[in-house]
């Protein structure tokens, strides 16, 4: 997305510092991604005597060898949720305990798009440390949150919508507007466009001075909570229609009308959210397999999909988008915290002192000495986010008891507190055990993983390797290579 530098030491810096006397050249450049990978790459080229310098440019830009340098434990965290977003989307099914919660609760599938939002907003702060022009930086990033979005709409627009009977395309009529992607590049957008122009340029030396620095990013973040609340309890949602096409009859579709009335209703029916949705995208542009009917209201194998009952209310069928306009407000916020937590990163160096910067120490040593007043190590930032994650976890907690139940489909101001909690706790507990600690080769398929979030989710969550596997068959659609080892049938 964008490039940063690794925070480096004292030590780091004399290195560099005796390798420029020496008359070595560094570089930096940048290589972005859109799954929000932030990393940059360095290399040296070393002049060769006796030779013309234009010779010597060319040969060596033929010759740099580029090392890539990244923050390993966001990389390891990433792969962390693509690996959580698989396994729930695969096991989900069979097991409902971790699919997405019917309604109001949390289960383990409800934590991978706040975890996601969180990674993202990390990365920001990386990638804009150091700004050289505001005007390009703004630039790239509406064209990346652009094809971000296109890739969303092209993707889970229904694309795939028949695998077993490899049918394909895209309804304009009623291809589905919002989506994963699409909420990740909003987000995206706007937590870049205020990282780039809404912060100050003073030093940090304080919390306080943190907060000042970033104050204006804080009052948005404000506005966009107090917008939430007030759409969400303070609207009025009337009666509302809808229509479902007869699939085995040229009658035509039958007309359901839900019974509303009311404000702040938070079910599935009467809530704003869903209001909005229907209003501004229209309701044929909606999720067609809402998250609500698995409840015991709709169905008789709740929490898993089944029949509905004899009594099942009107609006059990009814489209609603588990990622719609109003619900994205505030997984947005979640996008800042975890800018939030970035800003620690940039502004809370890792130094080491000079009197032991060169000394050949063990891993295990600098640990345990680093509570020493000789060495200044990664205690301020884990600090810090470990008391923000707990007063998060505290406060969602808190609101959740207080009749604000956590839940994904609304994105409720409890269920974003509590996920972005959660996520800095996991974070700073992946970064104490690969960043401090150095222990990589555990988590060595997650770091992989996360370096390749983007391609993974394609292959995985949006159909394309199901597509693939079943693209090859005998004679029928259904004899593919899925079906000779017994899956699909």
């Amino acid at each position: 997305m964008g490039m940063y530098e690794p925070i480096r030491g004292h030590d780091d810096v004399e290195k560099e510092q005796e390798k420029e006397k020496r008359g070595v050249r560094h570089s930096v450049e940048g290589e972005d991604d859109v799954e929000m990978a932030v990393h940059a790459r360095s290399g040296t080229a070393i002049p060769n005597a006796g030779r013309d310098s234009n010779k010597i440019e060319e040969e060596s830009s033929k010759q740099k060898r580029h090392q890539q340098q990244r923050l390993v434990s966001l990389d390891v965290f990433r792969g962390v949720t693509v690996a959580l977003m698989i396994f729930v989307d695969d096991a989900g099914g069979i097991l409902p305990a971790i699919n997405h919660s019917p309604w109001d609760g949390l289960t383990l599938a409800d934590f991978v798009m706040p975890f996601f939002l969180f990674i993202v907003g990390i990365s920001l702060a990386l990638t804009y440390k150091n700004l050289s022009c505001r005007a390009v930086a703004t630039r790239k990033a509406i064209l990346r949150a652009l094809k971000l979005l296109m890739l969303g709409l092209f993707l889970q627009g229904g694309f795939f919508h028949g695998l077993n009977d490899l049918t394909y395309g895209v309804d304009i009529e009623h291809m589905r507007w919002m989506g994963i992607l699409q909420r990740i590049a909003i987000a995206y957008l706007l937590a870049a466009l205020c990282e780039i122009w809404l912060k100050g340029d003073g030093n940090v030396n304080l919390v306080s001075s943190l907060f000042r620095q970033y104050r204006f990013q804080w009052a948005l973040v404000l506005m966009l909570s107090t917008l939430y609340l007030s759409l969400l309890y303070g609207l009025y949602v009337p009666d509302w229609e809808y229509r479902i096409p007869i699939e085995t009859s040229s009658s035509p579709p039958k007309l359901f009308s839900v019974k509303c009335g009311v404000h702040g209703d938070t079910g599935p029916a009467c809530n704003s959210v869903g209001m909005i949705d229907r209003k501004i995208l229209g309701i044929q542009h909606l999720y067609k397999r809402p998250v609500y009917a698995r409840t015991q209201q709709c169905s008789i194998n709740s929490p898993s999909n089944g029949p509905l009952p004899s009594d099942a209310p009107s609006w059990c069928q009814a489209p609603f988008d588990p990622e719609g306009l109003l619900s994205s407000v505030m997984a947005i916020v979640s996008c800042f915290v975890g800018l939030h937590y970035g800003h620690i990163i940039v502004h809370y160096k890792v130094t080491m002192s000079t009197e032991l910067a060169f000394l050949p120490l063990p891993k295990v040593y600098i640990f345990f000495t680093s509570f020493s007043p000789h060495i200044q190590d990664h205690r301020d930032r884990i600090f810090h986010w470990m008391v923000t994650s707990s007063c998060l976890v505290v406060l969602g907690l808190g609101l959740n008891l207080c009749g604000m139940h956590f839940n994904k489909a609304l994105y409720t101001f409890s269920y974003m507190c509590f996920t972005a909690g959660v996520a800095g706790i996991l974070f700073a507990g992946i970064y104490f055990m690969v960043d401090v600690c150095g222990c990589r080769r555990p988590t060595f398929v997650m770091e992989w993983m996360g370096m390749h979030a983007l391609m993974l989710y394609i292959l995985a969550a949006c159909n394309v390797l199901p597509v693939f596997l079943q693209g090859f068959y005998w004679r029928r659609p259904r004899n593919n290579i899925l079906g000779l080892i017994g899956i699909g049938r």
